[in-house]
């Protein structure tokens, strides 16, 4: 079975406590948007691609938990929880670019029942154009690797990076797929060791050596 890094299950959120591996494989499930702000400040949630589809699924766990008596006082309240989630990581892009659409859908909606409807709606959305893209990208990267390589990698750009097929491990392991007979030399990447945890971790699964 795939691996599922985040995964939506209809009024919260299961992710795997990456600051566990390679020693334990920990799943947390995620009740409150807080949760989310908490996982992604802690690192159990990491990779630009993954934080933002962890700060869409914030988004729209905070839209659940919104007592409002009208629109305006719900959209009020839900940009506070944006603002929250937007604060957890300044340089990932990509939560900003979730953040803003997941903020877009709730200003063109029509009432709080069909917002908080659409915001879900949206960020299931923006998980499977994130794994959708990450898989194109493997495929044609995977053209410009040739069989014998032997790739150097930094950090961590698997599936626990982007919770789709990878960045640059992910043409790697399309590589793998495709049956070339491929070698990875994986920096540690200090000080929090992604490469020598997270990486080998994913290259092990992957049965590349």
């Amino acid at each position: 079975m795939a691996m599922k890094p985040i995964e939506w299950l209809g009024n919260r959120v299961r992710i795997l406590d990456q600051t566990r591996l390679p020693q334990e494989e920990v799943y947390l499930e995620l009740n409150h948007y807080q949760d989310i702000a908490s996982a992604i400040t802690e690192l159990k949630i990491r990779g630009a691609p993954a934080i933002g589809v962890a700060g869409g699924y914030g988004v729209a766990l905070g839209a659940l938990e919104i007592e409002a008596k009208s629109r305006d006082e719900f959209l009020g309240k839900l940009r506070g929880v944006s603002q929250t989630l937007a604060a957890t990581r300044p340089t990932a892009r990509n939560l900003f670019r979730a953040i803003d659409r997941m903020q877009a859908v709730a200003e063109a909606a029509e009432d709080i029942d069909q917002t908080k409807r659409a915001l879900i709606d949206e960020v299931v959305k923006i998980h499977s154009e994130e794994a959708e893209a990450t898989k194109k990208l493997s495929q044609l990267g995977a053209e410009l690797i040739h069989d014998s390589f032997t790739i150097l990698t930094h950090c961590n750009t698997g599936v626990l990076a982007t919770t789709g097929y990878g960045t640059a491990l992910g043409v790697i392991k399309w590589a793998k797929e495709q049956g070339k007979n491929i070698k990875v030399l994986a920096t540690e990447t200090r000080p929090l060791l992604q490469g020598a945890r997270i990486t080998t971790w994913e290259l092990k699964r992957a049965d590349i050596p």
